[in-house]
């Protein structure tokens, strides 16, 4: 007699995914996620195509619309120099997004090698970045934003650098914290005992393990940073006039709240709208990419 082997077809291909598509698959199916994600999408496309779509110049002043309620000819009103508020508002979305985008990006370029370099060295060096990482940390971050950001003159430049050198201690203790779980791990040693250099099992080994958990930060904080800068172009510190912020619009509009609240209607909502998302798209990326998640 011969054996008749049989093979039994796969007809569940879920652990034959890679990571990335599982958490991809894992995030489409959180429906809040895909919504923050989906009205993030909206600002980031309007604030490209700015110049397409706003129907007038927003730094155009008119004196005789001055404050005028919404209308087919200027749907969200106009502001107390006649300038449109829809376009004020779209080119506004230029600097919110910039600010949070190159905020967080400084923090992770000074953050993420200092957290490695104290996580896998330890020793002095651990405890001379730990300790000044702390003492960063006394302070509230707003108060260090607006604190460095006095110190470095009002500009939207300027703004964007104390938020991410503010921001920084956060991605240096998260990143800390992550290497020390990691550099325990089986294939870590394995590296280290083939010879690896250091920065080789820092970069190659450790990094692409923990960028998970710097994604989802980095979500979370570009909604933070966005915060950040509309509080300092409100106190005058970021986003200089005549150009757009929503900062510095609610800092025109709280003079006019009975008259024209619609002045500080829609800049106050594109910000709630904004980081809302962002922080939907955080929560949700945190849960797709929880390794626990089956």
């Amino acid at each position: 007699m011969t054996a008749v082997l049989t093979t039994t077809p796969i007809t569940d291909t879920g652990e034959l995914d890679s990571p990335a598509r599982r958490a991809r698959r894992r995030l489409f199916k959180r429906k809040a996620a895909v919504a923050g994600l989906v009205v993030l999408i909206v600002f980031i496309l309007l604030a490209l195509l700015a110049p397409l779509l706003v129907p007038y110049d927003p730094i155009a002043t008119g004196w005789s619309l001055v404050r005028k309620p919404p209308t087919t000819a200027h749907w969200f009103g106009t502001d107390e120099l006649g300038r449109d508020i829809l376009s004020r508002v779209i080119y506004g979305a230029r600097a919110s997004l910039l600010a949070g985008l190159i905020s967080v990006a400084i923090a992770l370029g000074i953050g993420v090698p200092l957290g490695l370099v104290s996580g896998y060295r330890g020793g002095f060096v651990d405890a001379l970045i730990s300790r000044i990482t702390d003492a960063m940390l006394a302070c509230p971050f707003l108060i260090l934003a607006i604190a460095l950001a006095a110190f470095l003159g009002p500009s939207l430049g300027n703004a964007m650098i104390a938020i991410g050198i503010s921001a920084t201690p956060v991605f240096i203790r998260l990143t800390r914290g992550q290497v020390l779980s990691v550099k325990a791990e089986d294939y870590v040693e394995a590296a280290r005992a083939l010879g690896n250099p250091d920065w080789r099992i820092a970069v190659s080994h450790i990094l692409p393990n923990i960028l998970p958990a710097l994604l989802v930060q980095a979500t979370l904080s570009i909604a933070a940073a966005i915060i950040a800068e509309a509080a300092l172009s409100f106190l005058g510190l970021g986003q200089q006039p005549p150009s757009p912020s929503w900062g510095s619009m609610l800092n025109a509009a709280q003079r006019f709240l009975t008259q024209a609240p619609w002045m500080a209607i829609w800049p106050g909502l594109a910000i709630f709208l904004v980081v809302l998302s962002l922080n939907l798209l955080g929560d949700g990326l945190r849960d797709a990419l929880d390794p626990r998640q089956r």
